[in-house]
């Protein structure tokens, strides 16, 4: 019942927001009671900061997988990380509408438990530049810290234009990204 609830939730506050979303809205959108609600949730926000900690500790996840795999250059591993991000809006579009939209919503506390994790995700880029840099493979004069936020702001936002069963599919928009990004960057 809780993934359901969550299920629901995600796709009202796609639609209408967080704050146009009530407690009632979602408990009618599955067929369960308050109480019900309250049984899996402290609070609107509690069930917020579940679903951002989902999204970002998946992403995460992959990440590390990205990271660890062995014989890759520091291109292949920035264009992984690249599709990864696009595939999480094919796949979960919803999840990461709110996601980058909704995290206004968060109060300070539960903030502080988000911001890291999106932190660790970018310094996870900004260390395959530095590697990048190191080896020779990516120009010596680069700030890997603003080209990281720039791979971000690049993939992130797509969320808000990408259509995954559009002209162009997630692995060709990355291929256009990290043609725009490399070409910019490399030695």
């Amino acid at each position: 019942m809780k993934e359901k609830m969550t299920e629901h939730s995600i796709r009202l506050f796609e639609k209408k927001g967080f704050s146009e979303t009530s407690i009632s809205d979602i408990v009618e959108s599955v067929g369960v009671t308050k109480g019900t609600f309250y049984y899996y949730f402290t609070s609107k926000e509690q069930l917020l900061m579940d679903i951002h900690l989902a999204y970002i500790d998946e992403l995460l996840s992959e990440q590390e997988r990205i990271m660890l795999e062995p014989g890759k250059s520091c291109k292949d591993k920035l264009f992984d990380m690249v599709l990864m991000l696009l595939k999480s809006i094919k796949t979960k579009k919803s999840s990461a509408t709110v996601f980058f939209r909704e995290m206004k919503n968060l109060s300070d506390d539960k903030l502080a438990q988000i911001l890291p994790k999106r932190d660790e995700f970018r310094n996870k880029i900004e260390q395959v530049l530095i590697s990048g840099i190191e080896s020779g493979e990516l120009r010596s004069n680069l700030d890997a810290s603003i080209i990281s936020f720039a791979i971000l702001g690049v993939a992130n936002w797509s969320y808000h234009w990408f259509d995954p069963e559009g002209e162009k599919t997630e692995q060709e928009v990355a291929a256009i990204f990290m043609g725009m990004i490399l070409q910019g960057i490399e030695a």
